[in-house]
This record gives C-alpha cells, sequence and structure tokens, in this order.
C-alpha cells in the first residue's frame, strides 16, 4: 500500500477509508455508493479540535505527538466506523488538513510521503479555496450632525482625543508615558460611556499588537505614547504596514536619546519618516501646530488610515500636548462603516486574511511593489503645508510644531523692519509637501530651518528637495536641543544675517 494511503496518527498509521467495491455478480442498482470518507494530511493540521467536536461518530481524537515538521500536534483519525458524513472536513478551518480521499488526493500524498515536507502556501499547491459565499462590500460612512456647541479651551492632548472620538473611534489601546498620558487618561473615562473599550496595555509591545488585531477587524484604533515608548512599538507597527492595516499613533516628542526629560524636542521625525521598523515601511506622518490642529488632524488621520489601509503618526511635542488653546468642534462626527477587508469572524468576511507573510521571494517582491505604489499614491495627493506670508518672500523659515509658533512672531518682526520673510509649515512630514515648496524657490534667496532638534526637520527638507532634483538656496539653521525651544530672537537674529535689513 503507497504510503500516501495512511492517515497520520500519532505515530500508528491506519487505512484512512476505502471505496466500496460491488460484490461479485451483484447488480449495480443493489450496490450502495461509498462516501469518501477524511483523509488527514498532518502538516497542514494545527490540533484546533474542530473536527473532533463535529464528528458525530468519535472517529476522531486529539492526537499525542508533536509533528517535528510543524511543531504542532495533528488529531487522530480512528475510521472503523466513519460514514463519511463530511462533516469533519467542513468544520476544519485549514482548507486543506482534512481532505476526501479521492484518486486525486491519494496520488498527491504519495507522490510526497517519500520526501522531507517542505511548508508551502496551500493555495499554490491545490487551487484556492472555494467560496461559497459573496463577498463583503464596503459599508459607507454615517455622517451625524453635532449640536452647536461654543469653543472649548482645552489641552493639547485632549483636544486629540476628542478629535479621535469624532471620527469615529472606539478603541484606544496604551501605556501610560509623560508627556502624552492625559490623552489615554481622557479616553479611559469616556469610552465606556460610549460602548467603546480602553485597555491599558502591559506594555507598549502589547499595545500595538492589539492595535493589529483591532485594525484588522476594520474598527477605527489608536494609541498615545512619547519617544521610548514609540521606540518599542517599530516592531508591530511595520506589522501593521506589511499587512496593510489602519491605526493612529499619537506621539508626543519628548527630549532624548534614551529616557532624556519630559520637554518638547523633535527628536522622533526621523524615526516617523525613516524609522517604522524593519523592511520598507512608510506611514502617513502629520505635525499639528495648535490644539486645534490636534484635534483636526485626529480626525483626518483616521480618514487617511482606512483610504490607503496605513498607519497615520500624529507628531506632537512636549508644550502641544501640555498647552491649552481655543477649540471649536466640527459641526458633525463620524461613525465607521465596515470595510470589505476586515476580519470580522461574520459570513460575509470569513474568508479575508490579513497578514504580512510572503514565503516566496517573488510573492513578497509583488507586496512590495504594490506598496511601493500605494507610498507614490499618497506622495502624489496628500502633501499639505500652511504658507504664511510666503507671496513675495525671499527669506523662507521651514518649522513645525511649536517652534512654528515661534517662527511665525520671528517673520513679523522682521516684516516690521522691511525684510520679506515667509513661514512654510509643512502638515505633513512624510509626505514633505515639496511641491508647495518648489513653487517658491525662484523668488528665494535663503531658507532656514527652525527645530528643537539636531536637524531631522532639515534632513527631510533636503531629502525632498534631492528627490524632486531641485537645487536649493543658502540653507541656514535655528537649532535648540534637550527640550529648549528656539525663541523668537533667535530666529529673527539669524532672518537678520546675510540682509540688508539692520537691527534698529
Amino acid at each position: 500500500m503507497p504510503p500516501g494511503l495512511r492517515a497520520y496518527t500519532g505515530g500508528n498509521n491506519t487505512r484512512a477509508g476505502s471505496t466500496a467495491r460491488p460484490a461479485a455478480g451483484a447488480s449495480p442498482a443493489m450496490t450502495a455508493i461509498a462516501r469518501p470518507k477524511p483523509f488527514l494530511q498532518p502538516e497542514y493540521c494545527k490540533g484546533c479540535l474542530r473536527c473532533v467536536d463535529a464528528c458525530p461518530k468519535h472517529c476522531i481524537t486529539p492526537g499525542h505527538e508533536i509533528n517535528p515538521a510543524t511543531g504542532l500536534i495533528p488529531v487522530e483519525l480512528h475510521l472503523d466506523a466513519c460514514n463519511g458524513c463530511t462533516l469533519c472536513m467542513q468544520a476544519c478551518p485549514e482548507p486543506f488538513g482534512l481532505r476526501p480521499e479521492t484518486e486525486k488526493g491519494r496520488d498527491d500524498c504519495a507522490c510526497r510521503a517519500s520526501e522531507d515536507f517542505d511548508l508551502q502556501d496551500p493555495a499554490k499547491l491545490f487551487g484556492p479555496k472555494p467560496v461559497t459565499v459573496e463577498p463583503a462590500i464596503d459599508e459607507a460612512d454615517t455622517r451625524i450632525e453635532l449640536p452647536a456647541c461654543e469653543p472649548l479651551v482645552l489641552k493639547g492632548n485632549y483636544a486629540c482625543a476628542i478629535g479621535a472620538l469624532l471620527a469615529g473611534c472606539r478603541h484606544v489601546f496604551g501605556y501610560p508615558i509623560t508627556p502624552s498620558t492625559e490623552g489615554a487618561e481622557l479616553m479611559a473615562k469616556i469610552l465606556p460611556k460610549l460602548d467603546g473599550a480602553f485597555v491599558q496595555a502591559v506594555s507598549e509591545t502589547a499595545a500595538v499588537n492589539m492595535m493589529y488585531g483591532a485594525g484588522g477587524s476594520g474598527v477605527p484604533c489608536m494609541t498615545f505614547t512619547s519617544g521610548p515608548g514609540f521606540s518599542l512599538m517599530l516592531e508591530g507597527v511595520s506589522y501593521m504596514i506589511g499587512a496593510e492595516l489602519p491605526g493612529v499613533f499619537v506621539n508626543v516628542m519628548r527630549g532624548g536619546p534614551g529616557l532624556g526629560n519630559l520637554g518638547p524636542e523633535q527628536a522622533d521625525i526621523k524615526l516617523a519618516c525613516r524609522g517604522l521598523g524593519h523592511g520598507n515601511t512608510h506611514a502617513i506622518v502629520l505635525a499639528p501646530g495648535t490644539p486645534q490642529e490636534m484635534l483636526d488632524l485626529a480626525m483626518e488621520a483616521f480618514t487617511l488610515g482606512f483610504r490607503y489601509r496605513i498607519p497615520v503618526v500624529i507628531l506632537g511635542d512636549g508644550y502641544l500636548g501640555q498647552m491649552t488653546g481655543v477649540v471649536k468642534l466640527p459641526r458633525e462626527m463620524i461613525r465607521r462603516g465596515k470595510p470589505s477587508w476586515a476580519v470580522t469572524g461574520d459570513r460575509g468576511h470569513r474568508h479575508n486574511l490579513i497578514s504580512s507573510i510572503h514565503l516566496l521571494e517573488t510573492d513578497l517582491e509583488k507586496h512590495n511593489e504594490h506598496l511601493n505604489r500605494k507610498y507614490t499614491a499618497i506622495n502624489r495627493r496628500e502633501q499639505r503645508a500652511d504658507l504664511y506670508k510666503c507671496e513675495d518672500a525671499e527669506v523662507l523659515v521651514v518649522a513645525c510644531n511649536t517652534p512654528a509658533r515661534m517662527a511665525k512672531g520671528a517673520v513679523e518682526a522682521a516684516r516690521a523692519e522691511g525684510l520679506k520673510a515667509g513661514l512654510f509649515r509643512p502638515i505633513t512630514l512624510w509626505p514633505f509637501p515639496i511641491r508647495a515648496l518648489a513653487d517658491l524657490l525662484p523668488q528665494t534667496r535663503r531658507i532656514v530651518v527652525v527645530e528643537a532638534g539636531a536637524g531631522q526637520l532639515e534632513d527631510e527638507l533636503r531629502l525632498a528637495l534631492s528627490h524632486a532634483g531641485f537645487s536649493p538656496p543658502r540653507l541656514e539653521h535655528v537649532r535648540r536641543h534637550g527640550g529648549i525651544l528656539p525663541s523668537q530672537n533667535e530666529i529673527l537674529h539669524q532672518l537678520r544675517k546675510g540682509s540688508e535689513v539692520t537691527a534698529p
């Protein structure tokens, strides 16, 4: 008997079943047609025991030996009482674990029985799993009108949390870390009243994997963190990017490296724009400058995340998260519809798969090419910047987050002295808004990059200029470190340099 005709039974191979043959001289009309009995391929059995529960004849029992090819324990078949009802095969979640013992099935198994098992994609070996239901369709978002409300005075972290709530977020996972904790605290108080859930994870690593699960089920989810915590999340961020899952990461930046301090350093720009874990990773990076923008961009982050199936990072800083400001609520909130790609366990979504694993090099290359096309589309469509007095600016200040507020004051002071200065404030750090900047380059003699850091914003500017093929004007900078922000006077002093305007 060929080895392929034997079922794996934890060391005792028994005949999986046979096709009944008519007795000699028997009438064909009197011969019952035997139904195929199940054949187990142990390499695809995870030992979930669903087939054990489904079998009415108790022909399947839990296994006792580990399959060395997979490290799992397959079930055992004892088919003497099997009537071929196929309930076990219907219960099996693996499309190629339990299969009918047909001629093709025996041949497939026999030809591989003497070979070492090499785990491969079952769909490539046996074809796609049959789909017996119509695939799900995207559910439209519902917009709900809000009652009129007076402006609020909110801390930046609170504004961001409220923006997420209005965007439909009801699932928040996180671990406390200053200076971002207030956002998570507010969510922990409000979400239970909105049939939502806040889970304080045991670590940032756990939190991002909870976000992976929530994102895979198609629900809006987010976390609040800061530099050291965000570093711990990067492996999970890479998984989410590879699996194309949305999720919003609010990173309220603080001083570093290491534990540093709680000051408002812009030290995570390179991490968010160029270092989101291993592999070919990018996420949309938004840089608010006021508590109002913390709310507005939080709402926009969920829209962008679901539009492109990609994580979105909101980069604030320690001052922006803690400072209060006047915030106006929008006129409507959003209830997110269920996307067609989600894994929710219902009938319409049961055939979906969320994964970032592509074992074959050719498959992974195709996936990366797909990601690159998505990155290109985002770069083309989603560049955003705020321009202040840039129409005739000869000296351009580039700044974001809280330092942009000091830069704006310096531009106003420089204008009062007759210096044609303007403020270019990137709102998307990735993609960097190079097209809006390119329109200003013909008239720009100097660019002054203002940041609370060691040049990470300037690096993004230089890289964007290089990729776009532009030769920049003279680049200068004003930098502070360790949680100290550049002052308006420091910026104004740099603007006066090299100009014909002298300070009074």
